[in-house]
């Protein structure tokens, strides 16, 4: 009997149409980005939210922040996450597997890593000085361009 109690809260409308679309949605992402690539994946798109929080905290600091820039940073994400199918679907069409995946992966990872990095810096959080270092032309970069408020 409370097998079927389980069963019952289990078995609802919103599972059952999660599950629907995600049997349609996972052959469609393995195409466009390939098999067993999650992990590489999701560090990605974790440095992307990182970013996007560290971005907004940093302008806010400096007050350069305004709705405009919000907005503009939407297609510029999407970017960043088409970049990676498209170098995927090159390297299924060039017979060149994962080649050219992974440097567009890794290249983004360590620009966005450049750009947190530095967006944590200006919003004042604790950064190691060797990190500092490693990213000191993006801060002074994205220093200069909230000095004449250029974020838009």
């Amino acid at each position: 009997m409370r097998l079927i109690q389980s069963l019952e809260n289990i078995t609802t409308p919103a599972n059952g149409w999660a599950a629907t679309a995600g049997a349609f949605l996972t052959p469609v992402f393995y195409y466009f980005y390939g098999e067993n690539r999650q992990d590489i994946l999701i560090v990605l798109f974790f440095m992307i939210a990182l970013d996007w929080i560290t971005g907004v905290r940093a302008s806010k600091k400096d007050e350069t922040y305004s709705s405009e820039y919000g907005l503009s940073r939407i297609p510029r994400t999407l970017f960043l996450f088409a970049l990676p199918a498209l170098a995927n679907l090159l390297d299924k069409v060039m017979g060149t597997p994962g080649f050219l995946f992974y440097g567009v992966t890794f290249g983004l990872i360590y620009h966005t890593w450049n750009s947190l990095t530095a967006n944590a810096h200006r919003a004042g959080w604790p950064m190691p000085k060797s990190i500092v270092n490693l990213v000191g032309s993006e801060i002074k970069a994205k220093a200069e361009r909230a000095a004449r408020k250029e974020y838009k």
